[in-house]
């Protein structure tokens, strides 16, 4: 028990605070006591749990109890508060502040004022060691929770592998380390040579480039890390100068801490993440890794969905390509353009298509627009044209030839198109006499071809008929047209109509603005009219997602 003059004991253990207030349920004790009653107060000061230093009007240290005698032991009966070298209650005691907390060998503690009568003071102080580390604990915990879940959104947005390696590669800075650098193999490798992605604090944007193995050997756990093993943190080791040029920057101090950890991907290793941490920062403990893993799970998973969704964009592409004529014959006086719009969302393949066949002196058209979407509309697709690729060689009426066409879809097994049937317009074009056109035109319940004349009227060909392959004994209509140099024929699918935009984005374009817009194109050449429609349902559409849009303009070439 620390001991305090005779006769001076100020009163801490029950002497009431200017306040009003009593700490604890001690009773007012005279300044002047006998040395039995300063004893008992003592006594009753050393049995609280926490420290309790009183002070004189000259601000010197009058009392010590027990409890402040271990927290502060440099602090004794007649030391100076304002000089003591406890940073924080020297501050405060100076300043006249009612509170401090600071550190003191290796603790954190945490202080209360109480004034006393006249210039006389109480300090009870308290070790919040625990309580900090605890709070310290459960904010780390809810900032690594916060880092997952950003990382989570942004990888779950991330569609395209490289928007994914971007993620993966710029997340973990600065919050996890100063570096980092993703190692990875293509998933179709034209020469078998790892890819890497690289970020660090301060840089505009990652850094990428090919490297050799040999290069990514020297990297202590890399290749291990693509074989799917786990590392523990590990320092820095020190390696001749440029020997990892360019997969890491060069001068690396010997004190930087490396983490290496794999990056599980669907039935491989996607690749691998590597953090660098500086001398300064404190290298990665429990927490860290195991946040680490985390992330790389979900980066591996992000990896392989990103993956999957660019095979699938590509054959998508690749169908959606092989629905369009690679270019349209020359046909003697025929004047003649193709257009298409893919569907807003490159994943969904539609069924819309137009081809021109040559026949004879001139040429079979068609515009057709296959039900549903996706792989199995491109299947379809493909039938259809594959099948008026053949039966033309034996018939060249449209109208016969759309019967044709309906019985070879009708016989197609049950399991191969179930429900699958094509809206179609087939035409039969061919020079006319002054210059003109000749048409004949046969409906399978697609949208009435449009003619535009020089005076800028718009009137369609009411063809009818009913869908092919939809029904047995379906009826098709024809219909015959001739052009007149200056006019044009134009043929689409519903998706020109239909398409939706305007200022709600929700309005269709509609049969009425088409044929403005096809008035106000009279005279022109087809391709130039296409161009132009093709224009203003972009234009109104403004991004949004929109049905397959096809469509051909023919008219005389005008010799």
């Amino acid at each position: 028990m620390t001991s305090t003059r005779p006769g001076t004991f100020a009163g801490a253990a029950g002497e009431r605070a200017d306040d009003g207030r009593s700490h604890h349920a001690a009773t007012e004790v005279p300044h002047r006591t006998s040395p039995v009653d300063a004893d008992l107060a003592r006594e009753l000061l050393d049995g609280l749990d926490e420290g309790v230093l009183t002070t004189d009007d000259a601000g010197l240290v009058a009392l010590v109890n027990a409890m402040a005698g271990q927290l502060l032991p440099d602090i004794v009966v007649g030391t100076d508060l304002a000089g003591c070298p406890l940073p924080a209650l020297a501050a405060a005691s100076a300043s006249g502040a009612d509170d401090f907390e600071g550190e003191h060998h290796g603790r954190r503690l945490r202080g209360v004022r109480r004034a006393l009568g006249g210039h006389r003071s109480a300090w009870y102080v308290r070790d919040v060691t625990d309580e900090h580390n605890r709070v310290a604990e459960l904010l780390a915990e809810r900032r690594r929770t916060q880092f997952l879940a950003g990382a989570g959104r942004r990888l779950g947005l991330a569609l395209e592998r490289d928007q994914a390696l971007h993620a993966v590669a710029t997340l973990p800075v600065p919050y996890l380390a100063e570096l980092a650098l993703v190692v990875h193999l293509p998933p179709t490798p034209t020469e078998y040579r790892p890819h890497w992605i690289r970020y660090a604090a301060g840089d505009t944007a990652p850094i990428t480039g090919t490297v050799d193995w040999d290069v990514v050997a020297a990297v202590p756990g890399l290749v291990e890390a693509l074989d799917g093993e786990t590392t523990d943190p590990r320092p820095w080791p020190a390696l001749g100068s440029g020997r990892l040029d360019p997969l890491l920057p060069a001068g690396l101090d010997a004190s930087t801490t490396l983490l290496v950890s794999p990056m599980p991907g669907a039935g491989r290793t996607a690749g691998a993440l590597v953090l660098l941490r500086p001398p300064e920062r404190a290298s990665f403990d429990r927490r860290d890794v195991e946040l680490v893993r985390e992330l790389v799970a979900r980066a591996g998973a992000a990896l392989a969905t990103a993956q999957l969704h660019d095979e699938q964009s590509h054959l998508a592409r690749v169908l959606q390509d092989s629905l369009l004529p690679p270019r349209l014959p020359t046909v003697a006086g025929v004047s003649m353009s193709g257009g298409y719009r893919a569907a807003g969302d490159s994943l969904r393949i539609g069924g819309d298509f137009y081809d021109v066949l040559p026949a004879g002196d001139g040429a079979l058209f068609a515009v057709g627009d296959v039900s549903g979407k996706g792989v199995g509309a491109a299947v379809l697709t493909g039938r259809v044209r594959q099948s008026l690729q053949t039966l033309r060689l034996v018939e060249q009426q449209p109208r016969e030839l759309l019967r044709l066409l309906d019985q070879a879809l009708l016989d197609t097994p049950d399991a191969a198109r179930r429900g699958q049937f094509t809206t179609l317009l087939l035409g039969a074009v061919r020079a006319g006499p002054q210059g003109g056109l000749r048409v004949r035109i046969a409906g399978g319940g697609h949208p009435a071809p449009l003619v535009i004349r020089a005076t800028g009227t718009v009137s369609a060909i009411r063809v009818g008929g009913m869908p092919v392959g939809a029904l047995p004994g379906a009826r098709f209509a024809s219909a015959d047209v001739r052009l007149r140099p200056g006019e044009l024929l134009f043929v689409r699918t519903d998706g020109v109509a239909e398409a939706r935009g305007g200022p709600r984005g929700t309005e269709t374009f509609g049969e009425r603005r088409l044929r403005r817009t096809l008035a106000a194109g009279a005279g022109l050449p087809p391709a130039t009219l296409v161009d132009r429609v093709l224009h203003e349902v972009d234009t109104w559409c403004a991004g949004h997602r929109h049905d397959d849009v096809a469509m051909l303009a023919i008219g005389p070439t005008g010799d």
